[in-house]
């Protein structure tokens, strides 16, 4: 398992609070990292994180979405993107990737996991390590897959630790 690099942002949308792996631990996380003038974003990917979030609602998964500018900085602006947002239908979090400086324009998030573009989806299991990136079409079938049985692992490991601590309550 890879262990999984803090993400930085320097705002967030659609939360009342910044969001951080170590608090969401117990739940299954799918992050997508997009630009909203990326054309296969917006056309596939987050259409497919809209749907997964809508049909995994009231389970251990939480949807986390990334904009991670490394192009056309000057007009893809926290507002701009606010009314993205609005007018795409984005309900769930989203983070806004830290940018990067001169020496190096990748925003820190999008380095720090060495990715290449956008889309990029990053499976996380209950612990918090991430399971998964994938680079481009993350297949709905595949993904689908990979969700449950990442949701199923974390419930096989909640039933171990409760039982494990009510062993020793009892011993």
């Amino acid at each position: 398992m890879l262990t999984a690099p803090a993400w930085q942002t320097s705002a967030w949308l659609n939360t009342d609070t910044p969001l951080e792996l170590d608090q969401l631990r117990g739940k299954v996380i799918l992050l997508h990292a997009f630009q909203m003038l990326c054309p296969g974003c917006v056309r596939t990917a987050l259409p497919q994180a809209k749907r997964i979030a809508r049909l995994f609602t009231g389970t251990s998964l939480v949807v986390v979405g990334l904009h991670s500018v490394f192009e056309h900085h000057a007009v893809m602006t926290p507002d701009a993107l606010r009314v993205f947002l609005h007018e795409y239908g984005i309900h769930f979090p989203v983070g806004i990737d830290q940018p990067g400086d001169d020496a190096d324009p990748m925003p820190l998030t999008m380095r720090a996991y060495a990715m290449r573009g956008t889309p990029t989806t990053l499976l996380y299991d209950a612990e918090g390590q991430l399971r998964r990136q994938v680079f481009g079409t993350y297949d709905d079938l595949v993904l689908g897959s990979d969700i449950g049985a990442l949701i199923t692992e974390a419930k096989h490991t909640a039933t171990a630790r409760q039982a494990q601590d009510s062993a020793t309550a009892n011993g």
